[in-house]
């Protein structure tokens, strides 16, 4: 009887704190969200003025990061890392918070090609982090990590059940963390909503399309799955060469900031000025809203995404990656014969999968994003892309699960 009332305590005790996540890491990812989109506008505006900076900023930033950002430093890897660890020390710096924080407002601000996921997850994981050792529950450590990821994720794009699976699909790839996943939806409802009701803005757009299944139709997605499939695992492939390429050459962080700052700075001047620097949610309207889409935008937003990060930039990569699988999408529906919108839809969601090796979250991203009715098509595109990319990942500490 005093187990059975100790479970109920606990449990009860880790609904509530998820619930207090949720709401806590949604208003900061508002404040954070919000600003970043004011941030974005004046950069487009004033873009010419703002990208030769890039790189003195980066400069600047990278040396006081540097200098006093102990273990923060390491980001992801340290999120990914914490889940591991069996102290009763916390691992994760709050410092995380301001340095990720600001580092992502002045990526933007000055024209990299970056995301925007990287500061929600840290974020969430480091709130989290530090709620589980305040209340001394050391042995979840780990539900604390994934209610963390889920909140940040969810309050950012405001997508809770794909944000639930994504963090407890994202720490060990082919292996649900399934003790979290109640914990997980409280905190990612809960965020999305406060997200929602603080007015944070969220992509969505309701497809139209109708298209039956058929077999014709099932071929044409499989073939379509395996192709976001690769470009979510060349993706990922060539992040992990930027980084090694750019730290065996440039050892020293500043210099390797300033080398690909100038680089990108070069680049997105002469292409387009600045239709590839940001998140990339100019290619995404356009894919959707029938405007100009090139057909190597994608490829492109790819180059300048992982030099941008590779380097040392501080963002994301996840809405670069829906930016790219809409826009190539957009390049597939031609070739198939099918709706735009609807390909591009299923590029948003599979990219992003493929990449990060997930295939339950880029699903029910896509059903949040584009409408429930579309979830046989984004689980069976997802489905193929996660199974055509077994290698490669955007996260370099992600664990696999030993089958």
């Amino acid at each position: 009887m005093n187990a059975s009332h100790t479970h109920i305590t606990h449990t009860l005790l880790l609904l509530l704190l998820s619930i207090l996540i949720g709401i806590s890491v949604s208003i900061i990812d508002t404040i954070f969200g919000k600003i970043l989109l004011l941030i974005s506008d004046f950069r487009v505006e004033h873009f010419i003025y703002l990208i030769p900076f890039l790189a003195f900023v980066g400069a600047i930033f990278t040396y006081i990061y540097q200098r006093y950002g102990s273990s923060a430093t390491k980001g992801m890897t340290l999120v990914f890392e914490t889940t591991d660890k069996k102290t009763n020390e916390t691992s994760i710096p709050l410092r995380m918070i301001p340095f990720s924080i600001v580092g992502t407002w002045l990526t933007h601000l000055f024209g990299g090609s970056a995301g925007r996921e990287g500061v929600a997850v840290q974020l969430g994981a480091t709130i989290s982090n530090h709620l589980g050792n305040i209340f001394h529950l050391d042995n979840d450590r780990k539900t604390f990590i994934v209610i963390g990821i889920a909140a940040g994720f969810a309050g950012l794009f405001e997508t809770p059940i794909a944000a639930t699976f994504f963090a407890t699909e994202v720490l060990i790839v082919g292996k649900l963390y399934y003790k979290a996943i109640p914990f997980a939806l409280v905190a990612a409802f809960s965020a999305s909503t406060m997200s929602s009701y603080l007015g944070l803005e969220k992509f969505s757009f309701v497809l139209q399309d109708q298209v039956p299944f058929s077999l014709m139709l099932i071929v044409k997605l499989i073939a379509i799955g395996i192709l976001f499939g690769l470009v979510g695992a060349v993706f990922a492939k060539l992040l992990q060469l930027s980084k090694t390429f750019f730290a065996k050459h440039f050892p020293n962080p500043i210099i390797r900031i300033i080398i690909g700052g100038i680089c990108i700075s070069i680049a997105s001047i002469l292409l387009y000025s600045g239709r590839y620097s940001g998140l990339g949610t100019n290619l995404i309207n356009d894919s959707f809203l029938g405007h100009t889409i090139y057909d190597y935008d994608w490829i492109i937003k790819i180059g300048l995404t992982v030099i941008t990060i590779g380097v040392g930039f501080l963002g994301g990569e996840v809405t670069p990656l829906f930016a790219i699988g809409a826009s190539f999408g957009v390049v597939l529906s031609s070739i198939f014969q099918l709706p735009f919108t609807f390909v591009a839809a299923l590029g948003y969601a599979s990219v992003f999968g493929s990449a990060t090796r997930t295939f339950l979250a880029p699903s029910f991203i896509g059903t949040e994003v584009f409408g429930f009715s579309y979830l046989p098509y984004f689980l069976l595109v997802c489905t193929v892309a996660y199974l055509v990319n077994q290698k490669y990942t955007i996260y370099s500490a992600q664990k696999y699960h030993a089958s």
